[in-house]
């Protein structure tokens, strides 16, 4: 299966705030934009499945707007960036070291906020793709965060392995607006 992965437009929030699971909403123009340069890429009445926040539907949307033929976007809270807790809409350097020291010593199972931890993302991703493929889709799309889209590049490199460490954690995701292929 194919997995077309479309991290929703930069946000409209000053750089270096930390925004998980807060439903800010995404500048309408680069969402415009980034809608513009995927839609003709996506494969022909493919699924759209989207994140339950707002900035994720916004570009979900405009691509179907796009692209009629693909199917009404489809909602699912599994696809919503992960939650930070207490950190949500607080600017990154105003977050404690010793915050992100404890997250990193855990990776896997701290909270970091207190709210959910990287095993519980990377878990609700899995159980998402888990009904998908029970769908028969030979290719999807999801519209969604950057924490998501690392979930699912770790599915596909590790399986349904519990993440060890940080270092397992992949690093890479598209920029905002942006998108990736992902085979599985």
């Amino acid at each position: 299966m194919k997995l077309w992965l479309l991290r929703h437009a930069q946000v409209a929030l000053p750089p270096g705030v930390c925004y998980g699971a807060s439903d800010v909403p995404a500048h309408a123009d680069l969402t415009q934009a980034a809608a513009e340069a995927t839609a003709p890429l996506l494969p022909h009445g493919a699924p759209l499945w989207v994140s339950a926040l707002g900035r994720a539907g916004q570009l979900a949307e405009v691509v179907h707007s796009l692209r009629p033929d693909l199917q009404p976007p489809h909602a699912d809270a599994r696809l919503n960036e992960m939650h930070f807790g207490q950190w949500e809409m607080q600017p990154w350097n105003a977050i404690p070291r010793n915050a992100f020291d404890a997250w990193m010593a855990d990776f896997p199972h701290h909270r970091f906020g207190g709210t959910e931890s990287t095993q519980q993302v990377i878990d609700r991703v899995a159980s998402a793709l888990q009904d998908l493929r029970g769908k028969g889709h030979s290719e999807a799309v999801w519209v969604t965060h950057a924490g998501v889209i690392r979930a699912v590049s770790y599915l596909a490199l590790h399986g349904n392995r519990p993440i060890q460490a940080v270092n397992e954690w992949p690093v890479d995701a598209p920029a905002p607006g942006g998108h990736v292929c992902v085979t599985l």
